[in-house]
């Protein structure tokens, strides 16, 4: 299949799946959240949360099922999986302004993962990210499509992974600092516990999103970006 018919094909798999995704998220707060969706989290019923949480997981491995198949090699289809992953998100956060809408702003702030621990974070902060992957994704297309052989150097690796850990931090650290003053490390990691962590997390409210450890992560990200592009232009002479 034709890259460009590919490309097609896939941002409307992944608007589709931003759609049923929304859809969920339409179901769960007219049972919870009638009244409009606000922090602290209503308790969930144990099957609930548990199909949330697995849902999410589903969720990861269509994304990266359709990687698989629409990529030729492994980078090709790591950049199929973050350029759906990305074009999911933001349609996301568009349906459901278009259902509910919400956000109501772009500092809103939302749950954005469950696994391991509670993501949080402004609505902008995602989307941002989701707009460097699609990026990132059609800068490694337009060279694979036209190279041979296009490879992401061990430094731009390296650099991906720790930007990612670091905006990671960005988005569980308000979490997971609320928890900690209640619980030692220790403590909140054992079994013992966990209905007790479980009516704490219930009374989680967001106090403040930790911008610079964002930005930090976000930067290096760019950083790899803008070097791996700079050495494929150069290959290319260009």
């Amino acid at each position: 299949m034709k890259f460009s018919k590919l490309l097609v094909w896939v941002t409307i798999y992944s608007i589709g799946m931003a759609f049923i995704e929304s859809a969920v998220v339409v179901y769960l707060r007219e049972i919870y959240y009638p009244d409009g969706f606000s922090f602290p989290l209503m308790p969930i019923e144990g099957n609930v949360a548990l199909t949330e949480i697995l849902r999410e997981a589903a969720t990861m491995i269509m994304l990266i099922s359709i990687g698989f198949l629409a990529g030729r090699n492994g980078l090709e289809r790591f950049s199929w999986f973050i350029f759906s992953f990305a074009t999911w998100d933001i349609f996301y956060y568009v349906f459901l302004k278009l259902l509910l809408d919400w956000p109501e702003s772009l500092l809103t702030w939302d749950i954005l993962f469950l696994i391991p621990v509670t993501w949080v974070g402004p609505v902008i902060a995602p989307v941002l990210l989701s707009f460097v992957m699609v990026l990132f994704a059609l800068i490694i297309f337009h060279f694979t499509y036209r190279m041979e052989e296009v490879k992401v150097g061990k430094l731009n690796w390296s650099l991906l992974i720790i930007g990612s850990l670091i905006i990671i931090i960005s988005f569980t650290i308000d979490y997971t600092r609320y928890i900690l003053s209640y619980f030692s490390l220790k403590e909140a990691i054992s079994l013992k516990n966990n209905q007790e962590l479980y009516d704490i997390s219930m009374k989680y409210v967001p106090v403040k999103f930790d911008w610079w450890i964002f930005w930090i992560g976000f930067v290096v990200i760019l950083i790899a970006l803008f070097l791996f592009a700079k050495k494929q232009f150069k290959k290319l002479n260009l």
